[in-house]
C-alpha cells in the first residue's frame, strides 16, 4: 500500500463517520420535528455537537495527511497518523452521543484528534523548511 493509498483508506472511513453522524441528526430532526436549530431537545442538540464537531476537526485533518502523502511521509506515519485520527473522531463522537457531560470517549477522542492535527502541523513545517 502506498502513502497515497493509506490516506485514501482514513479519508474514506472519516468520511462515512460523518455521513453517519449526518444521518443521525437528520432522523433526531425528523423525530424532534425541528428544523432549524435544536429547540429544547437535549438529544438532537447532542447528534448536531457530535456531527458539527467531526466537521470542524476532520478537514483540517484530512488536508494534513493528503498534504503529508503528497511531500514524500512513509506509509507508516500516514497509517499511525490516520489510525489515531479514526480512532479519536469516532471515540469523541461515540462519547458525544450517548454522554453529553465529560466522558472517556470525548475527552480521549479530542486529545487523540488534537496530537494528530500537532504532529501534523509539525511534520509539514518540517517538510516546509527541509
Amino acid at each position: 500500500m502506498t502513502a497515497m493509498q493509506a490516506v485514501a483508506l482514513y479519508a474514506g472511513l472519516n468520511i462515512l463517520l460523518l455521513l453517519y453522524l449526518a444521518l443521525n441528526v437528520s432522523l433526531h430532526r425528523r423525530r424532534a420535528k425541528v428544523s432549524l436549530g435544536t429547540g429544547t431537545d437535549k438529544s438532537l442538540e447532542q447528534a448536531c455537537r457530535a456531527h458539527g464537531n467531526g466537521t470542524e476537526n476532520l478537514p483540517p485533518a484530512l488536508i494534513a495527511l493528503v498534504l503529508l502523502g503528497q511531500l514524500g511521509s512513509g506509509t507508516l506515519i500516514i497509517h499511525g497518523l490516520g489510525m489515531a485520527l479514526t480512532l479519536g473522531r469516532g471515540l469523541h463522537a461515540y462519547g458525544l452521543l450517548t454522554d453529553p457531560g465529560r466522558s472517556f470517549g470525548r475527552v480521549a477522542g479530542t486529545a487523540l484528534s488534537w496530537l494528530v492535527l500537532l504532529v501534523s502541523a509539525l511534520l509539514l513545517l518540517g517538510k516546509a523548511i527541509s
